[in-house]
């Protein structure tokens, strides 16, 4: 089990790698002063505001079409696919052109089980907002922009996420946690997209 998670470790590891070489190189190659592929893949930051809560802030290259992408985001149903942390999805109800859903989180930082209730609208340019509407939050606010790169084959996305959870657990400490969660989530986002772009072939 140990050597089976390493194995597995190793590749994700070298394929990103390797991915990265690749958009190196067609950065040089295709010379775009106006945008270089060089740039990290994933630029995240994550900071407390004055306020309260956490917001987090980053800029993402998927090696897919942005189609894949929403695709991903929108298929409501799996989204727990998408996270390291437990969730289930309680309800999912479509109605005007939006979609409630009802969603409940174990966290390790947080007793017992969370609930999240949201509503999420896809954006005619491409992407997602996603915003509170109750639970166990003061503030959720989740906005993704998908935007094509490389005559669109590839995907930049713009992320941005305020949370401020219902607890006595310090921002801080949420922020730490969020950091390496959206880490994760990104890279899940990634994954299941070259599944999709390697299954659409």
């Amino acid at each position: 089990m140990g050597l089976a998670r390493i194995s597995s470790g190793l590749y994700n590891r070298v394929m990103f790698m390797l991915w990265r070489a690749i958009m190196l190189l067609a950065g040089f190659l295709c010379g775009d002063p106006g945008r270089s592929l060089a740039a990290e893949p994933v630029v995240l930051e994550v900071h407390t505001e004055s306020t309260g809560g956490v917001r987090a802030t980053a800029t993402i290259l998927f090696p897919v079409e942005p189609a894949i992408i929403q695709r991903l985001l929108t298929d409501y149903a799996h989204w727990p696919e998408l996270f390291d942390t437990r969730m289930r999805m309680a309800e999912i109800r479509e109605q005007d052109g939006t979609v409630l859903t009802d969603i409940r989180i174990e966290h390790a930082l947080l007793p017992g089980e969370r609930r999240l209730l949201s509503e999420s609208r896809t954006l005619p340019s491409g992407g997602l907002l996603t915003e509170l509407k109750g639970g166990d939050f003061d503030q959720y606010r989740r906005f993704w922009k998908l935007l094509p790169v490389d005559s669109g084959a590839h995907t930049k996305a713009e992320f941005e996420l305020l949370v401020e959870i219902q607890t006595v657990v310090p921002d801080w400490m949420v922020a730490v946690a969020m950091r390496r969660e959206l880490e994760t989530h990104f890279a899940r986002v990634r994954e299941k997209g070259l599944a999709l772009a390697t299954q659409g072939k």
